[in-house]
């Protein structure tokens, strides 16, 4: 999965430069000069719209230097020193525990109104210790849609989605209502789990919260009797415990809904499908299922003050990657759904708006110090695909199953918040 969602191609590599960039100096002085670092797509497309734009920031240059996988990246960053690191790092959100311990990533002060540009959680992706480390980039997500053929109109509850399901079942010869075409039972699955009533953790303006559990066993439970199982407490099909044959049976027109990954917008397009995407709904009118949705980022380095030119480093950050502007003219080439809000408009395609805007409605982090699980406990990621085959292959109790995931829940939410 880590793959698709950093958008990392090819095999690991060595830290070989496989293109590199410079805008054109001024014409009185030689500016002071800015170096990026970005992977083998967002590299090339940067220089390109540095090249079109280059006066982001008065006195400076900027340098953008593409390395041959998001491994390669990676591994330079690993291996960089004061001679040879970067300004500016484009990286994922995971760096920056590790970049800010060693030292190789600086903080940066944001203003509120840089702040409101994004979401909370996004700024928490690049924190460490309540310190930010960068600027929120592209989202890593997935979100739901649904075949127009089938259904005519945007779901408002889960209960239409199942209604839906139940009263065509037979007559379009549909195999599930809802299923996973990307991301897996787990990271793709955590919207419906949360469109049910449970989480992996919860999340306050920004922060973990750690004084409710995550899930509520009872609510939990009663809501899978209600909306996923039969009166004898078998599965009704909607929503199937696994994800295999999920994308094939919804191009085929088998399955109405699906949640579908942002790496893969386009197989759906060349089929004919509208990017109507949407978070999965929740029980009631107007709430929504919650989805990973990490960042990647824009990171200050340490090497820019030794350089002499963190003052230029942070007002790209804030003038090119933190605008509106900025970001609609990178992502018009790089096709990600951008973090930045106002960049979510028709400027863009209608698969990167939708992931956006979802990943804005109902996103939250994925904070690997929380999922991967903690000694005397056990991972989200195996947690949460063993929940649904439990329940909804071998039948076993929602309320005694919720109850179990829950405490092993609380267990890794209390071990991981202390690294955060």
């Amino acid at each position: 999965m880590s793959k698709k969602r950093f958008g990392i191609v090819g095999v690991v590599a060595a830290a070989a430069i496989a293109v590199s960039g410079l805008v054109a100096p001024t014409a009185y002085a030689v500016d002071k000069e800015i170096t990026v670092w970005a992977d083998e797509t967002r590299g090339p497309n940067l220089k390109k719209v540095f090249e079109t734009k280059g006066d982001w920031v008065s006195g400076y240059t900027v340098k953008v230097t593409t390395f041959s996988s998001f491994d390669a990246l990676k591994t330079a960053l690993d291996n960089a020193t004061d001679l040879t690191g970067p300004d500016i790092i484009v990286g994922a959100n995971s760096w920056v525990p590790t970049g800010a311990k060693n030292g190789k990533l600086a903080p940066i002060t944001l203003t509120s109104a840089v702040r409101a540009r994004f979401t909370a959680n996004n700024f928490f992706d690049l924190s460490y210790k309540g310190k930010v480390y960068g600027v929120p980039l592209d989202v890593n997500n997935v979100a739901m849609i649904y075949n127009t053929k089938l259904v005519k109109s945007a779901p408002k509850t889960l209960g239409d989605m199942v209604n839906y399901y139940k009263a065509n079942k037979t007559s379009k010869k549909l195999t599930s209502g809802l299923c996973i075409a990307g991301g897996g039972t787990s990271w793709g699955a955590h919207s419906v789990l949360s469109a049910l009533g449970g989480s992996a953790f919860r999340m306050k303006n920004g922060q973990v919260v750690t004084n409710v559990d995550p899930i509520n066993p009872t609510d939990l439970a009663k809501n899978i009797k209600t909306y996923l199982l039969d009166a004898k407490g078998k599965s009704t099909g909607f929503f199937p415990a696994s994800d295999a044959g999920c994308k094939d049976a919804f191009l085929a027109g088998k399955v109405p809904f699906a949640v579908i990954g942002n790496w893969e917008w386009k197989d759906y397009v060349y089929k004919g499908f509208k990017m109507n995407l949407m978070p999965v709904p929740g029980i009631k009118a107007g709430t929504y299922g919650q989805m990973f949705g990490s960042v990647s980022g824009a990171l200050l380095t340490s090497y820019a003050a030794k350089r002499g030119v963190e003052v230029g480093a942070k007002d790209l950050l804030v003038k090119f990657f933190a605008s509106t502007e900025g970001a609609i003219r990178y992502q018009s080439l790089e096709l990600r759904p951008p973090a930045e809000k106002g960049a979510q408009s028709a400027d863009l395609t209608a698969a990167q708006v939708g992931f956006g805007k979802a990943a804005t409605l109902a996103g939250i982090p994925e904070i690997g110090a929380i999922l991967n699980g903690t000694t005397g406990s056990k991972s989200y990621w195996d947690l949460l695909p063993a929940f649904w085959t439990a329940v909804l292959v071998d039948g076993k109790d929602p309320k005694s199953e919720a109850t179990k995931m829950n405490n092993f829940f609380k267990l890794n939410i209390a071990a991981g918040v202390k690294d955060l």
